[in-house]
C-alpha cells in the first residue's frame, strides 16, 4: 500500500486517502443530480437539496472526527478530549443525516411559509420523500471510494494474517504488516450495494433504499468488525462502538419502513409525473407542429 503522499505542492502533501475521499463526495454529488435531473426535479429542488447536503457533508466530516475524539476520551480521560485526524463513518453519517433533517425542516416548515417573496420561498416541485430511495446510493457510493482510501492508508485495517487474501500494509498502530484487508471487503460490498439499490430504484421504482441500506450495513458492519484490528477506543462494554451503533442502525432501519410506508410516502410530490419543467421552472409549453 501507498505509505507516503503521492505529490506534494508547496508545503502541501495530497495523499491517497484524501484523493478518494474528494472522489468519493464528487461521485456522489453527481450521482443526486444526475437522478434529480433525470426525475424531473425542478432547479429550485435540485439547487435547495444539494446546497443543504453539501452542508451536511461537512457537518458529518466534523462529526466523525467528533465521535472518535469522545470514544478516545471515554477510554482515556486523562489524555484530554482533542479532535484529531481519526475519524469514524458511523458518526459522520449520524452528524450528516442529523444536520440535514434539522436545516431542511427548519426551512419547510419555519422559515419558507413566513417568506412573501425571493429565494427563501419554496417552489420545488419535489419533497425530501422524493430524494429519499436514491439518497441511500449516493451514501455508500461516497462510502466505497472512502473505504478504497483507507486501504491506501492502512487504516481500518483487519488482524495480522498469513493467508493468501492477506496484504501487506503500512499500519498505523502495528507498522508493515501483512493483514486482513477489511477495507477492500467494505469497499467490494458497497460497491455491490450501491448497484443492488440502484437498480431496485430504477428498474423497480422501490422506495425502501435507505431501510434496506441501514439493515444491510448494519448487519455487515456488526459482522466485519470481528476481523477488524484496529484500536478505535472504547464505547460500550462488550462490543466496538461501530458494533453498538450497528445494532442502532438496524433497528432504525426496520422502524423506518413503516414511517416511510404510512407517513413519508404520502408527501411524495412525485416530480417524474408532472409535466417537465424549464431551467426556470416553469412547465415546458406543448409543442405544436408547424405547417407546412
Amino acid at each position: 500500500m501507498i505509505d507516503g503522499p503521492l505529490f506534494s505542492i508547496g508545503q502541501v502533501s495530497v495523499y491517497p486517502y484524501g484523493i478518494c475521499m474528494a472522489l468519493g463526495i464528487i461521485a456522489c454529488f453527481v450521482f443526486l443530480y444526475i437522478t434529480m435531473t433525470k426525475k424531473n426535479f425542478n432547479d429550485e429542488a435540485i439547487d435547495k437539496m444539494l446546497l443543504f447536503g453539501i452542508f451536511a457533508t461537512g457537518f458529518g466530516v466534523f462529526m466523525a472526527m467528533v465521535f472518535q475524539a469522545l470514544y478516545d476520551y471515554i477510554e482515556d480521560p486523562s489524555a484530554g478530549f482533542s479532535l484529531g485526524e481519526s475519524m469514524t463513518f458511523q458518526g459522520g453519517l449520524i452528524g450528516g443525516v442529523s444536520s440535514f433533517l434539522i436545516c431542511w425542516n427548519l426551512y419547510i416548515y419555519v422559515i419558507a411559509p413566513r417568506c412573501k417573496k425571493g429565494i427563501l420561498c419554496n417552489h420545488m416541485n419535489a419533497s425530501l420523500s422524493d430524494a429519499i430511495p436514491f439518497v441511500a446510493p449516493s451514501i455508500t457510493i461516497a462510502h466505497a471510494f472512502g473505504r478504497l482510501g483507507c486501504t491506501f492508508a492502512g487504516c481500518c485495517h483487519g488482524a495480522e494474517t498469513d493467508a493468501w487474501y492477506g496484504i501487506y500494509m503500512h499500519t498505523p498502530d502495528a507498522g508493515y504488516i501483512k493483514v486482513v484487508p477489511t477495507q477492500l471487503f467494505e469497499c467490494i460490498f458497497l460497491v455491490i450495494l450501491s448497484v443492488i439499490m440502484i437498480i431496485l430504484y430504477f428498474k423497480f421504482h422501490f422506495n425502501h433504499n435507505f431501510s434496506v441500506y441501514l439493515i444491510s450495513y448494519g448487519v455487515w458492519r456488526f459482522l466485519i468488525e470481528f476481523l477488524r484490528d484496529d484500536h478505535r477506543g472504547e464505547f460500550v462494554a462488550g462490543m466496538t462502538p461501530s458494533q453498538f451503533w450497528s445494532i442502532v442502525m438496524v433497528v432504525l432501519g426496520i422502524g423506518f419502513i413503516f414511517l416511510f410506508k404510512y407517513v413519508l410516502q404520502g408527501k411524495m410530490k412525485h416530480p417524474e409525473l408532472q409535466p417537465p419543467v424549464d431551467r426556470s421552472g416553469k412547465k415546458k409549453a406543448e409543442e405544436t407542429p408547424s405547417a407546412e
